[in-house]
């Protein structure tokens, strides 16, 4: 891909704390990234826009 991605942390994620997760939305395919903000350049989990959708029901317990 080469398309520059807009991360940005979650809400979940505390500002003092080192754990945090970011996420960027890629609208062309969609495609939701996520990565750990402690290590920028490493590994990326990629989801479709229907299963992202599918996990945060899940999730939400609906």
């Amino acid at each position: 891909m080469t398309t520059e991605l807009d991360w940005f942390k979650s809400s979940y994620s505390s500002n003092d704390g080192p754990d945090c997760v970011e996420v960027a939305i890629f609208t062309a395919q969609p495609t939701i990234f996520l990565r750990d903000s402690k290590n920028k350049d490493g590994a990326r989990l990629a989801f479709t826009g229907g299963a992202w959708s599918e996990f945060v029901e899940f999730a939400a317990g609906r």
